[in-house]
Order: structure tokens, then sequence, then C-alpha cells
């Protein structure tokens, strides 16, 4: 089995598109990417944007290549709008009538109207297939994050290989997973190889520690449990402290970024986005400085929020 994550936060992308290929079926896996508009108070990096379209072009190339299509759930930085990108395959989405509200719904509703005309479209939650070796499941829905929160649901994808007993799963925004239902699903799944979006420690402050602390602890738990080997990434990578602040979990040497997966160097750009730009350009503080004038308060940015 062939697992190939296209673009991640870890490859300079808020993303988790992921193409798996075995016994002759290509699999594309929540084919979006996009970049934070705002973050530290400061538009995306040229070198974001570049990765941007790298990305892009890797998910489209890609796409080529598939026989079906997957999306876990309505956030943008899961699915594509464009038609063209699953015209022709089977597509597997999250039932737009299931634990989906707001934007999302909206979101929801709009792409089944455009694929319609143009692919297969059918409701993934619960769904199981299995053909010449190759055994599909898609969970229930699972919580984005805590139990209860207010951005709604997702769906796990495992991939099973029969003959090689590998069992890939893909868990998208269960962000750890924090919630136990979550965990103790993918624990059930006995994954060979699990990709989780990790804990967002990047609004720590908000959520308060002892949350992202249980997403940690749920990840070692599933790693003590089926001895899988990890793939994290998305929402963990978005903190500027991400390598020190998860590095109980890169300690086991069972996990590692998709970059790592790759073979390739980490370039997590949004979380560095404040010294990238702050590297680009004399910042106004120091400017005033070099002029005899002292800032008198210290310049505040915002933060990136997840998306609703």
């Amino acid at each position: 089995m062939k697992v190939l994550p296209l673009a991640a936060e870890s490859l300079g992308v808020r993303s988790m598109a992921t193409y798996v290929e075995l016994h002759g079926a290509g699999l594309l896996i929540d084919p979006g990417a996009t970049l934070a508009p705002a973050r530290f108070g400061l538009p995306p990096t040229e070198e974001e944007w570049e990765a941007l379209r790298r990305a892009n072009d890797r998910i489209s190339a890609w796409a080529t290549r598939a026989t079906l299509v997957f999306v876990s759930h309505y956030h943008e930085d899961h699915f594509r709008s464009d038609a063209a990108t699953y015209a022709g395959r089977r597509v597997l989405v999250k039932d737009p009538r299931r634990m989906v509200s707001g934007r999302q719904a909206r979101r929801a509703a709009d792409l089944w109207k455009a694929l319609a005309p143009v692919a297969r479209v059918e409701s993934a939650d619960g769904l199981a297939a299995r053909r010449e070796g190759l055994t599909l499941r898609v969970s229930p829905p699972l919580p984005h994050g805590p139990d209860g929160t207010a951005l709604g649901a997702v769906l796990a994808l495992t991939v099973e290989d029969e003959d090689a007993r590998e069992r890939f799963v893909f868990a998208s925004d269960v962000q750890g997973p924090i919630s136990p239902v979550a965990a103790a699903y993918l624990v059930r799944e006995r994954p060979t190889l699990l990709y989780v979006s990790g804990p967002p420690s990047y609004i720590e402050r908000e959520l308060g520690a002892a949350l992202i602390e249980r997403g940690v602890e749920n990840l070692l738990r599933i790693v003590d449990a089926t001895g899988c080997r990890v793939i994290l990434d998305h929402h963990a990578l978005r903190d500027t402290r991400w390598e020190r602040r998860f590095e109980r979990l890169w300690a086991t040497g069972r996990v590692v970024t998709a970059a790592r997966h790759l073979g390739l160097p980490d370039a997590a750009l949004e979380s560095r986005r404040d010294r990238a730009w702050a590297a680009a350009r004399k910042p106004p503080a120091k400017a005033r400085e070099e002029r005899g004038i002292i800032a008198r308060t210290p310049r505040k940015f915002s933060k990136g929020g997840q998306h609703s």
C-alpha cells in the first residue's frame, strides 16, 4: 500500500490531502488546501503562496489517477468545490443531513449540487465496501475535537490491504484525538498506519492545557494498544513551538509529520509567518528606535482560528 501525503502543514499549507494506492485502486482523500488569511495579524508570505500553488498542482496531478475520492467533512481545507477533481469518479462524502450545520451545511449542499451531474456521489457515514483484497470502512460521525464541539463531526476512513495485513486509517480533524469516543474507535480499527490531526495547541489559551494534554494522552494510548505508526500533522503544526510541545509523541519513535513520512524536512510555514515577515522587512518598532524614538507599547498580534 502506498500512502502519499500531498499537502499538509509540514509541507507549508493547511491541508491533509492524501493519495492511497493499492490493488490497482487509487484513492484521493480530502483534496483541499488553503492558507490562513491572517495569522499574527499578518497575511501569507510569498513562500506560503508558492507552497499552496505546488500543493494544488500535486492534488490535481494525483486526482487524474484516482478512481475514488473521499471527503471527511466540509471545512475548506479538506475539499475542493471544483467539480473537475471528482468528475467520472465514485465520490464518498460526509452525509450533509447528519451532524452538519451552518456554513458547512451550505458548502455541503453546493458541493452535492455541483457533483451530481458529473460523478457518482454517495453518503459515506458508516459505509463498508470490499473488492479484490481491498476493504474500505468509514466511521460514524466523530467529534471535530472535543465531544459536543460546535465545529461538528468528521468521518474517519480505514483502507485495509487484506493480503499484506496493512490498515491505513485516515482520522482527519479528530485533533489528537481529544474525544474518548474517537480514541476508542481508532483503537478498535487497529491501524498499522494512522494519519491524524494533532491537538490544536496554537489556541491552547482558549481551549485550556488539559484538553490539549488529553489529545496527547489519547494518541499515546492508541500507539501503545495497536503498535501503529502515526503521521501527526495539521492543527498541531500551527503552534510556534510544536516541536517542543509534542516532544512526548516524537520521542516514541512511532510518530512523524507528513513531511518526515515522505523523507522531507518540515516546512511549517504558518507557524513562523511572523518571523518570515520580520526577516523580510524591518519591524516598525525597530525603525523608530533607529530614528531615536522608543516604542512605548509592544505590538500585539491576533491569532489564527479554526475553520467553521
